[in-house]
């Protein structure tokens, strides 16, 4: 695994990176995991790491350590995950989202914004999504200017970590809806479709506190890499 300015400390990555594994079903209620020397290494990081990674499992009740025995994976109906609102999985299921920040700069709303928010200008935010090392999405994020201000350079993988941690809100309700379109003009040749494409589509109205929705999002997605996926519980 490998760490750049903006991403997660290298432990929470792996503890999301488990959580997503968890959600997916491909870490199995009951399930022991690999040594720990054995499961670092094949993560890349050391055992220490790996040792907070796992706490943090402990600690959401998704593991139990048995003295003398292992770790043994443990489901639960709710968890507060750092991703917990990502749907973009691998088609296999899991995967660890990373982003590369395209640019980030303020201004007014577009007229073809739908209403969100309480100010006439945002912030927007163009990403290039991954999941592990797999180039998935494009997405472009408006968040609305009565929100707060968003430096680049403090910016992480996770944006809602961010509003918490930096502006003082957290997201606590969203609604996708997910259809197709066109891949967007600026969409880097990195991505798997070219410009004009079409490809899985969601747009994202999320809230806060108010009642009004402070953030409006859409994500263009190639869905020969990844799938939208809800579980209901």
């Amino acid at each position: 695994m490998n760490s750049s300015p903006n991403q997660l400390p290298m432990y929470v990555q792996i503890s999301e990176l488990l959580i997503r594994e968890i959600s997916a079903g491909r870490l199995l209620d009951g399930e022991r995991l690999p040594p720990e020397r054995e499961l670092a290494q094949s993560l890349n990081t050391t055992v220490r790491t790996l040792r907070k990674a796992l706490a943090i499992l402990v600690d959401k009740k998704l593991l139990e350590r048995v003295q003398g025995s292992g770790n043994y994976i443990r489901h639960s109906d709710e968890v507060n995950s750092v991703y917990s609102m990502f749907r973009l999985e691998l088609p296999e299921g899991g995967g660890l989202p990373k982003a590369d920040i395209l640019s980030v700069g303020a201004m007014e709303k577009p007229s073809d914004l739908p209403v969100f928010g309480t100010a006439n200008h945002a912030t927007r935010i163009r990403r290039l999504r991954y999941l592990d090392q797999s180039i998935i999405a494009v997405e472009e994020i408006w968040l609305d200017g009565n929100s707060g201000e968003i430096p680049e350079d403090k910016l992480s993988d996770s944006l809602y970590e961010f509003y918490k941690k930096q502006l003082g809100f957290w997201i606590n309700r969203a609604e996708d809806r997910v259809s197709i379109g066109q891949v967007p003009a600026w969409s880097p040749s990195k991505f798997g479709k070219k410009p004009g494409e079409i490809c899985g589509f969601i747009e994202r109205f999320s809230w806060a506190n108010d009642p009004e929705p402070i953030e409006y999002s859409r994500t263009w997605f190639d869905t020969d890499q990844s799938v939208y996926i809800a579980r209901l519980k």
